[in-house]
């Protein structure tokens, strides 16, 4: 059961908590300091000609602010904001009824569009490109087509997987960005400023202690913020400090480098039942009980990040300090033994 709790938490962002806390302003976005400013550049330089902004690609892990961007973007353009995400487009007549309904210089923002099927992406290329939209009308000998003016757009893009678009979209894009995780101290920013939002009473400490152990991640570190501060009312006065933060993080299984039972348990997968490596994703994922996706887009990331894990050709392998974190030491034979 803890375990699913976790997964919710890294996996699922809440739609009410994320509009409540989410910044409208490139001022009131924290971190990301070059791809801000480069975006904010490209607004202006957009608005003093008069101009839709390019297409712009955001990419990079989940719950790091690239859907955040996409509304500061249209908000500073004072354009309106049509979202929708790949999956959700299955056929061209879904994504022609998106792009004849937006006004001049609306921004449409598509989620996931590494996902999109190549049949609709060739209906996106005269779009993005020329803004006209071939219709084929009717089948067979009876078949035609009709051309479609559209309105200047701009369309943002947002991926967690840009090595999965196709080269022929990927160039369509004049400005692509991408954001990485956070450091310790933007997600105390962070933390402090959801806090306010809240009506949540936290100090420094406790907001870098729930900073320390959202794995870079803003969307992790307000959703723990959430369960933190349930934890301060049931358990504790209602404030929360460094060893409320604590105690209520360690009953959530997240330990003091932010890793919790799902990590240790991939992580203990590659070196007990692999000898350390070097596995693929699909057999971890067995051993585990958890998608391959889910491992490759959550987990793993993370794991990289903090040298707990390498990925190379030929599998994962785990690293010295995973080892250390486990308790475990290699022995002959490449089997981890207890220290």
């Amino acid at each position: 059961m803890a375990e699913r709790v976790i997964s919710d938490v890294l996996t699922k962002p809440d739609p009410a908590l994320e509009m409540t806390l989410r910044p409208s302003l490139f001022s009131e976005f924290t971190g990301q300091a070059k791809v801000k400013e480069r975006l904010e550049i490209g607004v202006q330089a957009a608005k003093q000609r008069n101009e839709p902004l390019d297409h712009v690609l955001l990419s990079g892990p989940p719950g790091l602010g690239k859907t955040t961007l996409a509304n500061i973007i249209a908000k500073a353009m004072g354009a309106s904001m049509k979202s929708t995400s790949g999956p959700t487009i299955e056929k061209a007549g879904d994504l022609a009824g998106l792009l004849t309904n937006l006004e001049e210089g609306d921004v449409l923002f598509i989620d996931e569009i590494h996902r999109l099927q190549t049949t609709i992406e060739e209906y996106l290329y005269p779009a993005m490109e020329d803004f006209k939209l071939d219709i084929i009308i009717d089948q067979g000998p009876n078949a035609r087509s009709i051309r479609l003016n559209l309105p200047r757009f701009t369309l943002i893009g947002a991926t967690t997987r840009s090595g999965l678009i196709t080269a022929p979209l990927l160039t369509r894009f004049p400005i692509r960005e991408r954001v990485d995780y956070y450091q310790t101290e933007q997600l105390q920013q962070i933390v402090i400023r959801s806090a306010r939002l809240l009506n949540i009473e936290i100090d420094e400490s406790g907001a870098r202690e729930i900073a320390r152990r959202s794995r870079g991640t803003p969307r992790i570190a307000n959703n723990l913020l959430k369960r933190v501060r349930d934890y301060a009312q049931v358990r504790g006065d209602g404030r929360i400090t460094a060893p409320l933060a604590d105690l209520s993080l360690a009953l959530l299984e997240i330990d003091q480098n932010g890793l919790d039972e799902m990590d240790k348990r991939i992580l203990e997968a590659i070196i007990v039942k692999f000898g350390g490596g070097p596995v693929g994703v699909g057999s971890i994922a067995v051993v585990v009980g958890e998608e391959p996706d889910t491992i490759e887009e959550v987990y793993e990331p993370y794991l990289i990040m903090e040298g707990y894990l390498n990925r190379t050709p030929q599998g994962r392998v785990a690293t010295e300090l995973s080892y250390k974190k486990l308790g475990l030491a290699p022995s002959s034979g490449n089997q981890a033994k207890l220290l």
